[in-house]
């Protein structure tokens, strides 16, 4: 089954094709870690956790890196308002970011390069550059000269007025053209630095990812991927030093840009107090209703966050784990693999249509309703896995309140309870203890195999 991914450099939908069928490589950005990250940092490696499962299905090797940025202006000024050094905030966020992406049920890459372990490779793909005359160094900056590239802007698709106005370029007086952009810039004596032939300084955040992608994939790569938001200037600019430092080679054959989340239809930020932090989420919701409502959408367009969406994830979920907790009973073989749907891994295919996947899904999850049995379970169970859903026991599910599980000892005693009441006729005992249990957030439900119980999630 072949696939088909969408490139924002050609903008169209091309059958996807590996340099090497042996060894595809994919790069994600990374975060910056001098804070916690918030979910729309995470709708990119959701997304693309799932792109990269799919290809480890269609081919036997693929090298994922996803980087950590751990010099930049930021970091710095926290750590400078901290007084610790930039080492202490950014291990810090590197664990809770790694944390987070656990909790959000993401497989950890194959590569995690560091920006600060990467100094040496920096440095030389700048000297490279130099010497090419594609880029120079002026009081103490070194700067990629835009005008050596002709092909500049052909990612975003703009000219450069256009990039300049969009990008806020900052236009300092050592710079030969408005779009040129800092390889190299100089560290004062309070700022964390390295020694170079410019003196001694700190690399601009774009060559980081150049050098950290060439060092771990090489210089020609299958697939970098990231937000849109960084399709300019941060890609454009990796695509204008990476062609150029090597000799004319292609950096990356297919681009791929997941859509922003907005929150209730606005855009996140820190001046409308409507950031959600994942970590915090994760404490509050199900961490797979969470991954589900970042999947439900297509990856190429906006996705809005609201609470009405939440619970209708939760809801979506319910339903089937619903399913399995009635199927608990029906064994599936451990021995042998979870299928894979053919029509999800269709949509999957399909540009990573993971709406029509979970609309697949559903048809399954109703087909093993309809007609339980150890095959349509174990369709049911292959779908989820794909997608990362479905990863929970049902009971353990259903006894979670958000990210956490009720005190199941003092609902299982007060259960037992109100078996007792109704057996003497104590009615009204039975109904209390119904109601402290509602005031508790669980849900019980009579029947043939007994008293079950849920937690209200939402």
């Amino acid at each position: 089954m072949p696939i088909s991914l969408y490139n924002s450099l050609s903008r169209r939908i091309e059958p996807f094709a590996p340099l090497d069928p042996n060894r595809v490589t994919v790069y994600l950005c990374g975060p910056t870690v001098y804070n916690y990250v918030h979910i729309g940092n995470a709708r990119g490696p959701v997304v693309f956790d799932v792109l990269v499962k799919l290809l480890r299905r269609h081919y036997p090797n693929v090298v994922y890196a996803r980087n950590i940025t751990d010099v930049d202006d930021k970091i710095n000024a926290a750590a400078l308002e901290q007084g610790v050094p930039i080492g202490t905030i950014t291990g810090r966020f590197s664990e809770a970011y790694r944390q987070d992406m656990a909790g959000l049920g993401i497989a950890p890459p194959d590569v995690e390069p560091y920006a600060t372990a990467h100094i040496g490779q920096i440095v030389a793909m700048i000297q490279t550059l130099i010497a090419a005359a594609n880029a120079y160094e002026a009081q103490g900056h070194v700067l990629f000269d835009v005008g050596s590239y002709p092909a500049y802007g052909a990612l975003s698709g703009r000219d450069t007025d256009e990039l300049i106005a969009g990008a806020r370029v900052e236009v300092a007086p050592y710079k030969k053209n408005p779009t040129d952009f800092v390889l190299w810039k100089p560290s004062t004596p309070e700022l964390p630095g390295w020694d170079s032939p410019w003196g001694r300084g700190r690399p601009g955040w774009h060559i980081e990812c150049s050098a950290m992608s060439a060092a771990h994939l090489g210089e020609t790569i299958d697939i970098h991927a990231g937000g849109v938001d960084l399709q300019f200037p941060h890609h454009e600019n990796e695509i204008a030093q990476s062609t150029c430092a090597h000799g004319g080679k292609v950096f990356a054959r297919w681009w791929l840009h997941n859509g922003m989340l907005t929150f209730d239809g606005r855009k996140m930020s820190k001046s409308l107090g409507n950031v959600l932090h994942v970590h915090q989420l994760l404490t509050q919701h199900p961490p797979e209703a969470l991954r589900l409502l970042l999947l439900r959408g297509h990856y190429r367009q906006p996705l809005d966050w609201s609470d009405a969406a939440m619970a209708q994830a939760i809801g979506t979920l319910d339903g089937w784990y619903r399913v399995l907790r009635e199927l608990n009973d029906v064994a599936i073989d451990p021995d042998q693999p979870l299928p894979v749907p053919e029509r999800l891994e269709a949509a999957l295919c399909d540009d990573l249509n993971t709406p029509q996947a979970l609309a697949e899904l559903s048809v399954l999850a109703d087909a093993a309703r309809q007609a339980p049995g150890a095959g349509t379970k174990a369709a049911l169970l292959g779908a989820g896995a794909v997608l990362g859903l479905l990863q929970d026991d049902p009971e353990a599910w259903f006894k979670r309140a958000g990210g956490h599980a009720v005190d199941a000892g003092r609902v299982e005693a007060l259960l037992e309870e109100r078996r007792t009441a109704r057996a003497a006729r104590d009615f009204a005992r039975a109904d209390a203890i119904r109601h402290e249990l509602t005031e508790m957030g669980v849900v019980i439900e009579d029947g043939a195999q007994g008293t079950r119980w849920s937690v209200i999630k939402r």
